[in-house]
């Protein structure tokens, strides 16, 4: 009598725990899921019919002085300011040229141009780069039906990573660069807690799609790891014995 007793007082308490009802939860609505605050700083677009910068942007070079650049070496710059562009000098003594500002993350616009009557093969044919933080080269080559080593194509990460396609439009007319590089963070020891990357858009077209940079661009050897704060935009002067390469429009929104 006692087990069934037991028994019967178990199958009671089940059948009260079956039937025991907890809140639900609360159904969504959209509004749980928004928040409105704060609101995203108003940023002008450029004009494409004038080349003009967003509003938020720093112009480096408007096509009438260098004013915000430097020799690499020191002083002033050499390079010749015309029509509104600039052409490299190429000289010993004019040498590349860098930004007086120093930048870690940003988005970077540039335009570029060989000349119709461009001559020479392989990196020996309007070779220049856009070197983020003085350190890490995007290259700048004329690759219109010249072949040359992958990675030191145009748009490659010299000596690393080479482009996704060849975007080039014909000598004579213009490249637009579009790059958003962001910068790296570095360990106490000097070696990376994130290695720097960058996206490179060359005409529209994606040539680098946040492509991790090893380390330094090394003309010889590998890729070194260099600790190292912000850092100018550099702009070279590459020795190859072709005519010289020009640039226009050239703004950077730091990030």
């Amino acid at each position: 009598m006692i087990l069934l007793g037991m028994a019967a007082m178990a199958v009671a308490y089940t059948v009260n725990a079956q039937e025991k009802k907890y809140p639900e939860q609360e159904p969504m609505r959209p509004g749980m899921s928004e928040y409105w605050t704060p609101q995203p700083k108003i940023v002008t677009p450029g004009d494409a019919a004038t080349n003009s910068a967003p509003s938020d942007a720093i112009v480096l070079f408007d096509g009438k002085d260098l004013s915000q650049w430097e020799n690499a070496k020191g002083g002033e710059p050499t390079w010749k300011v015309h029509d509104g562009v600039v052409t490299v000098v190429k000289s010993r003594e004019s040498g590349d040229i860098q930004t007086k500002q120093k930048f870690g993350s940003y988005q970077l616009h540039l335009e570029w141009c060989v000349p119709t009557d461009i001559t020479g093969t392989s990196q020996a044919r309007g070779n220049s780069g856009v070197f983020m933080q003085g350190l890490y080269e995007v290259q700048v080559l004329d690759t219109y039906n010249n072949e040359t080593y992958v990675n030191g194509a145009t748009g490659s990460i010299y000596k690393q990573t080479p482009p996704l396609v060849n975007a080039m439009r014909k000598p004579g007319e213009w490249n637009v660069y579009d790059i958003i590089y962001t910068a790296p963070v570095f360990k106490a020891d000097g070696t990376y807690l994130y290695r720097p990357r960058v996206t490179v858009i060359q005409n529209g077209v994606v040539l680098q799609n946040n492509t991790e940079i090893l380390g330094t661009t090394e003309y010889i050897g590998f890729p070194k790891v260099q600790k190292h704060g912000d850092g100018p935009i550099i702009l070279q002067m590459h020795g190859d014995p072709s005519q010289p390469i020009s640039f226009r429009n050239i703004w950077i929104r730091p990030m």
